[in-house]
Parts: C-alpha cells; structure tokens; sequence
C-alpha cells in the first residue's frame, strides 16, 4: 500500500510539473539567429519581424516524452487556412475557412481553441471577422452569404445578408453601424447596429468614376473615414462616412508603392494605412497623405517573409506577451499581425519599434 501511495503521489506531482512546465506563452524562435529587421540597415529599423505562430503547440508548449508516456499523447491542433484576423482583449480571432470556423487564442489564458459553431451559427467559408466594444464577434462568410453574429460567450445572435446574390468579404463597427464590402454587387453597404436594417450604400457610380468599386474586398474605419481595398481596381479608396469619395492610395504596377492584389488593411494611431499585396506578398505602409513610407515581408524564403499572406491586423495591447522577442536595441510600440494562407508561418507577428533614447552623460 505504501509503494502504491507513494507512486500515486510521485505522479500527481510529475503532472503538476509537467502542467506548468508546458504552460508558457509564446515559443521563442531561434535566438541564435539575427533580429529580422525593415527596413535593412543603414536605414533606421522601423518594423521587427518578432515571431510566428501555426498551431497550438506555440501557445501551449509542446510536450514532452515523459509527459507523453504519463498523460497520453495530445494532438496538437493547427492553423489551417487563415484568412482574417481580429484582435480585441487579449485574444485572436483567426478566420480559418480551412475548419470551416475560427481559431481563438487567449494570449492571458494561454489558450488556442477552435471555434466551430453549429445550428443556427454554423459557418462554412468565414472571411474576416469583428469584435465589437461589447465583445460581440461579426464574421463575414462567403459561402453563406451573411454576416453571422455572436455574443461575448459565443452564443449565435443573428445573422443577416442581401439575399443570393451578396458576397460579403469584410465586416466592421463604426459609429454604431455594420460596415460590409459586397464583393457581388461593388458596393458598401451600411447597416443599423441594433436592428441591422440596410440603410444605405456606396459608391452609386459606374465605371468610368474614379469612385466606383470593381472588386471590394477588405475595409478599415477610422478617423471618420472609410478605406477600401480594392482588388479589382489595384488601389485603395477612401471615402467619407456617408459615400463621399475622397481620394485613392496606389495604382496598379510592380514598383514600391503600386499593387498587384491588394487586401486586408488596418490603420494606426498616426493614420498611416497598412496595405497586404497577396502578389508582392508584403505588406505597404502609406502615411496620412497617401505617400508610401515603406515595405515590410517578401515572398517566403524564412522568417519574417510571408506566403499568400490575406490580412493585417494593428494591437496596442498586450505587448508584454511579444516583449521577449524584441531586439534589446529597441522598444515595442504595437504589434502587427499578419496572416498567410500558406507555408510554414501562418500567423506572423512583427513589432513596430523605435531606438531606446540615449541618455545624455
């Protein structure tokens, strides 16, 4: 009896150890190797390629062969096919058409789940997603043509749409409206928060108007202004809350500051406009006067490059999570998370960074 005590005891312990051993945010990429910097020096480093993550053994651990041997082997759980990607509380949301749902991480929780609702919520191809200021999360799914809606707990609120023949791509609250790209008709069209009645859209132009919207696929509102990107004219538009269209961000072409398949965008706290080029596979970032500042990423060849890459997503949040990657040389403003469809880095996280003030002897 004593023996079997003793055992008992001995493996409750190796499972707390094994517990907490495994429980770590965030593995480290290899160390040994140099900082992955843009752009490359002598210019000043401006965005830090910090690390990346593919599944839930970069967010859980990994386990050991012991732990295996005593718990009994884990499936890791991966990242299939994202798409878009929403950050809000510590948490990213990662539409992944590739589970037919999202992933969800918990940077505080140390967490990673799949999300993959049935009845009335079930998804089929999820694009992109929104979490609103009540925590509500608005997925964008092409294969039902809806926008499908979700409490706080993941509970299925509603879902609406225009009927067979909408695409929507993207989805976005502002203003207490639902601001949706319908890929189908070239159009935005703006909801009521509460009642999500259709209260307008826009452009109301032809093709001719340098307005008009050939392929609308991702959207970002900020500083009262709508910025389009659209992949059918090779360019970002932008226009005013209520359809007034205000001036255009690129052209088509091959050179810095052109496009060739531009998609999701975001918008920092300095109005500069981060663009993803799924030709380029980079992501270009415009200041407030549409000028092109810089590029960051490149077709895969390592880290910090992206293959396919689909959205780009801007937190100011939670950085402690990511502070242990960031080059001793500088300091993390925000981060930037960039999604790719394919390769071995699925999710890339980059640092916005700054040199550390020397202090004046």
């Amino acid at each position: 009896m004593n023996i079997k005590r003793h055992f008992t005891f001995f493996l409750i312990g190796v499972i707390i150890f094994q517990f907490f051993s495994c429980a770590r945010h965030i593995t480290k990429i290899d160390t040994e190797k140099e900082s992955v910097i843009y752009p490359s020096p002598p210019d000043t480093a401006r965005i830090q390629f910090l690390t990346a993550i593919s599944g839930s053994a970069d967010i859980t651990g990994k386990q050991s062969a012991f732990s295996k041997f005593v718990l009994g082997e884990s499936n890791p759980k991966p990242i299939i096919k994202p798409y878009g990607i929403a950050v809000s509380g510590g948490k990213l949301f990662i539409c992944d058409p590739g589970v037919a749902g999202l992933e969800i991480i918990d940077l505080v929780k140390n967490t990673f789940d799949y999300f993959t609702p049935g009845g009335n919520g079930i998804l089929k191809v999820p694009l992109n997603c929104f979490v609103d200021i009540d925590g509500n999360l608005y997925v964008a799914d092409g294969g039902r043509m809806q926008i499908v809606v979700f409490d706080k707990n993941r509970k299925y609120l509603t879902s609406f749409g225009e009927g067979e023949k909408f695409k929507p791509t993207d989805v976005y609250v502002y203003a207490n409206k639902i601001w949706v790209p319908d890929m189908n008709n070239n159009k935005i069209n703006v909801y009521n928060k509460e009642t999500n009645e259709l209260l307008y859209s826009f452009p109301k132009t032809d093709k001719s108007s340098e307005s008009y919207l050939f392929m609308p696929t991702n959207l970002y509102v900020a500083n009262d202004k709508v910025y389009v990107s659209d992949i059918g004219g090779f360019d970002v538009k932008i226009y005013s809350l209520d359809g007034k269209y205000l001036s255009t961000v690129g052209r088509h072409g091959d050179k810095i500051g052109e496009f060739a398949r531009p998609k999701g965008i975001a918008v920092d706290d300095n109005s500069n406009l981060y663009v993803v080029d799924a030709g380029f596979e980079n992501v270009q970032i415009f200041n407030k006067n549409n000028k092109i500042l810089m590029f960051f990423g490149g077709p895969y060849k390592g880290p910090g490059d992206m293959w396919l890459p689909a959205k780009v997503a801007i937190s100011y949040d939670k950085l402690k999570f990511f502070q242990k990657f960031v080059d001793p040389a500088y300091n993390l403003r925000y981060l930037i998370f960039v999604t790719n469809q394919y390769g071995p880095d699925r999710l890339n996280v980059y640092g916005a960074i700054e040199p550390h003030l020397k202090k004046i002897p």
